[in-house]
C-alpha cells in the first residue's frame, strides 16, 4: 500500500471513530454478552446493525448469511462468528472491476447531487485523480445557478491542472454542456467531467434539465461511455439514501461518491446505500484535500470500521 493510501486509511479509520462507537462496540457487546448463538443473539445483532444506519435490506442479508455460515461450520460460540460477520459486511459492499471502466474509455461523467454535499469539490478532486492516472481531463461548469460555483470549480481545475469550460452565471446549463462536449471532441479529451446544478426541491425542472443535457450528449457524442455519479453527504445518514432514490428517478445512476465520512456516526450508511439501491459506492471522501477522495474499497472500509490492522495498513 502506498504512503498516500496508508494516510488515507488512517484518516478513514479516525473518521469512522464515531461510527465504530455506534456500531462496532454494540456488536462486540453482543458477541461478548451471549454464551450461545440463539434467536436472541441474532435479534440483538440485527437491532444494532439497523440502529447503526446499515439499513434493513443489508442487515437482513448479512444476518441470513451469518445464520447459514454458523450452521455450515457448526459454530457454537458467538465470539467465533465475528469473522464471518465482518466477511459478510465486506461482501455486501463489493464494487466489482467493471465499476471503473470509464477510466479506460473516452467518457462523460455527470456529477449530480444537492447543494452543500461537496459536489463541486468532488468534481475537482476527481479531475485530479484522473489527471494523475494520465488521463486528459476537461471540466464543464454546468451548475450555472449557484453564485460562485464556477469560480470554485475554476480554482479546483487550476489546482488539478485541467481545462474548464464555463458559461455566464444564469446561462442555460445545456449550452455549457454543448460547448464542453464539442471542445472535448476537438481536443481529444479522455474524460469530460460535468458539474450540474444541485436542485432537488423542484424535481420537474431538474428532470427536464437533465433530459436536455442527455439529449445533447447522445446527439453530439453518441460513442462516449456514460457515468452518472450522485454525490451524497455521509453525515446525513438515511437522508442521503432518500436523495439517491430521488435522483435515481431523475436519471440512471451508475455510482455514488460518499463525502464527509470523517467524523460522522452514520458511516454505516455506506453499506445501506449500496444494498438498498444496488448502486456501487465508487469513491469515498474523508476531508478537504485532493488526496482525501479515494476509490472505494470494501475491504479497506470494513477494516477501518472494525479497526482491523493488516500488513498493508501498518504505518
Amino acid at each position: 500500500m502506498s504512503g498516500e493510501k496508508k494516510r488515507f486509511f488512517s484518516r478513514l479509520k479516525d473518521g469512522l471513530t464515531k461510527t465504530r462507537n455506534n456500531i462496532v462496540h454494540g456488536i462486540d457487546s453482543v458477541f461478548n454478552g451471549f454464551s450461545a448463538i440463539d434467536e436472541d443473539f441474532y435479534e440483538e445483532l440485527e437491532e444494532i446493525l439497523i440502529i447503526g444506519d446499515i439499513g434493513v435490506n443489508a442487515t437482513n442479508s448479512i444476518i441470513e448469511k451469518l445464520r447459514a455460515q454458523v450452521k455450515e461450520n457448526h459454530i457454537k460460540q458467538p465470539s467465533e462468528c465475528k469473522e464471518f460477520l465482518i466477511r459478510s459486511i465486506k461482501e455486501q459492499m463489493q464494487v466489482g472491476e467493471t465499476a471503473y471502466e470509464f477510466e479506460h474509455k473516452q467518457s462523460i461523467i455527470l456529477v449530480i447531487g444537492v447543494n452543500g454535499v461537496g459536489k463541486t469539490t468532488s468534481v475537482g478532486k476527481l479531475a485530479g485523480i484522473l489527471k494523475d492516472q494520465g488521463r486528459k481531463v476537461l471540466i464543464a461548469a454546468a451548475d450555472t445557478f449557484r453564485a460562485a460555483a464556477g469560480e470554485q470549480l475554476a480554482e479546483w481545475a487550476n489546482r488539478a491542472g485541467v481545462d474548464i469550460i464555463r458559461g455566464a452565471e444564469g446561462s442555460d446549463p445545456a449550452s455549457v454542456i454543448y460547448d464542453a462536449v464539442n471542445a472535448a471532441k476537438a481536443r481529444n479529451v479522455d474524460v469530460l467531467l460535468c458539474d450540474t446544478a444541485g436542485r432537488l426541491h423542484n424535481k420537474k425542472n431538474l428532470m427536464e434539465e437533465l433530459k436536455k443535457i442527455n439529449r445533447i450528449i447522445d446527439r453530439e457524442f453518441p460513442g462516449a461511455h456514460r457515468e452518472n455519479l450522485v454525490v451524497l453527504d455521509g453525515t446525513t445518514g438515511q437522508n442521503a439514501l432518500q436523495q439517491a432514490i430521488d435522483f435515481g428517478e431523475v436519471t440512471n445512476l451508475t455510482g455514488i461518491i460518499l463525502t464527509k465520512m470523517d467524523g460522522t456516526a452514520k458511516g454505516g450508511i455506506a453499506v445501506a446505500i449500496q444494498s438498498e439501491l444496488q448502486i456501487p459506492v465508487k469513491y469515498i471522501g474523508v476531508g478537504e484535500t485532493i488526496e482525501d477522495l479515494q476509490k472505494f474499497d470494501s475491504d479497506q472500509f470494513v477494516n477501518a470500521l472494525f479497526d482491523i490492522r493488516t500488513s498493508d495498513t501498518e504505518e
